[in-house]
């Protein structure tokens, strides 16, 4: 099972982690992947699944389970959004997460949680306001802000976890 090869990797704090290598979540099945940078323009296949996992950084919608299994396993950090389909500043922030994650893909994880449809991860996680942002390293909360950041604030944010 990928998740299980990917636990044995060393942790690191800070960016990047893995050197040549990059983690990539599978979209299908939620395994977590490592993919060597040469081969991201190759559509590498899951471990698990044999689905082509997408090397791109784009943002992944998640549920509960989605969120708890990635956060738990990831060798690199996850970076999650929480937010809700009605939520104007939601809107705004969602083309910065984007960016942020498209530039980072490989070196982080980045996920989205909609609040309205995960409500045990918006309460377990104390989610008040959104959008939030949450940082985890080693399956633990490292860092959080609510609210539309710039983009330049936003990356800042990202790396000095």
């Amino acid at each position: 099972m990928a998740l299980e090869r990917t636990a044995e990797l060393p942790r690191r704090r800070g960016m990047p982690t893995l050197g040549a290598m990059g983690i990539h979540r599978c979209e299908t099945c939620g395994s977590l992947n490592r993919v060597p940078a040469e081969r991201k323009g190759q559509k590498p296949k899951c471990g698990s699944c044999k689905n082509v996992v997408d090397t791109s950084g784009y943002p992944q919608e998640v549920d509960d389970d989605g969120l708890r299994t990635t956060v738990e396993s990831s060798p690199v950090p996850v970076l999650v959004d929480f937010w809700a389909p009605w939520c104007g500043p939601c809107h705004q922030a969602a083309p910065i997460v984007e960016s942020i994650a498209e530039d980072k893909a490989g070196d982080i994880v980045v996920l989205k949680v909609n609040t309205d449809e995960a409500k045990a991860s918006g309460t377990r996680l104390q989610i008040r306001s959104i959008p939030t942002f949450i940082l985890f390293e080693n399956g633990k909360e490292v860092a959080r802000q609510s609210g539309v950041m710039p983009r330049e604030q936003m990356a800042r944010w990202v790396e000095r976890r």
